[in-house]
């Protein structure tokens, strides 16, 4: 692969995401040893025409000989072409294009959910848009719901069966749950709260997704199904308590996360 020389991306070194694959370009020889840098720790003077809060939303590719810079998927496309050519005609096609920078956009604006971290003081942080984060509660509602449905026939031994919808109004149920205590309690925190909750439950579907590949084709006691199912949830409830300390909520939103789940449960079986 060809090396991008004499070209500088700048990452977000508070994005775990942005951190490995712009290791990737340079340990692969996409981008030269000294070709990234945290935009946070970007010197004055690597470019005048840098949009600092542009690179924090998406990710800049500086030519340091002419200043030229561009942003986003477009940063990518022109390490992976310059790299690997034959791609180029793919990364010229206008409708691709299109699609990966919605793509692109739908991921980088709602980065800091998917994979959060501690946040540093005085840094430019991405800006936030409403309309991703939304999109992106809808994705993982919908996406997590289905899964569910699926497993819930896996643990008719031990939970009754509900019709079609039921997994879609407890999904749903729970982020408008969660999101009038936390309105009540940091309203602040409300966006970037929901967000980290859906990740996990969207985890956590992740974890069930091979068990219900398994059921298919092997056959698995069902005891299996709930204590796998019992496991998943207990990890969903650790990572639920980490990701409030990183959001500084403490305690509350975990035990109202966990009193829903309880709540529910109660009234699948009375029901």
């Amino acid at each position: 692969m060809k090396t991008l020389k004499n070209h500088v991306i700048l990452f977000d070194n508070e994005c775990p995401m942005c951190y490995v694959y712009t290791k990737v370009f340079v340990k692969t020889g996409m981008l030269a040893k000294d070709g990234r840098e945290a935009y946070q720790e970007m010197p004055q003077d690597i470019c005048p025409l840098v949009d600092r809060q542009r690179a924090a939303n998406e990710i800049a590719l500086v030519n340091t000989e002419n200043g030229e810079v561009t942003y986003g998927i477009q940063s990518l496309f022109k390490v992976i072409a310059h790299a690997m050519p034959f791609f180029k005609p793919l990364f010229m096609f206008g409708p691709f294009i299109y699609l990966m920078q919605k793509f692109y956009a739908f991921i980088s604006y709602n980065r800091k959910v998917i994979i959060p971290a501690a946040v540093k003081e005085n840094t430019i942080q991405p800006t936030f848009k409403i309309h991703y984060r939304i999109a992106y509660l809808l994705f993982t509602w919908l996406i997590t719901a289905y899964i569910l449905t699926g497993y819930a026939h896996l643990l008719t031994d031990f939970v009754p069966l509900g019709n079609k919808y039921r997994e879609y109004l407890i999904c749903g149920g729970q982020l408008f749950f969660q999101a009038a205590i936390v309105l009540f309690y940091r309203k602040e925190k409300l966006w970037n709260y929901l967000g980290n909750m859906m990740t996990i439950s969207f985890a956590g579907l992740l974890l069930l997704l091979p068990v219900l590949i398994l059921a298919k084709h092997l056959h698995i006691q069902p005891v299996v199904f709930i204590l796998y199912f019992l496991m998943v949830a207990g990890l969903m409830f650790l990572e639920h308590i980490r990701r409030s300390k990183l959001l500084k909520l403490g305690w509350l939103m975990s035990v109202s996360w966990a009193l829903y789940r309880l709540i529910v449960l109660g009234l699948i079986f009375l029901l």
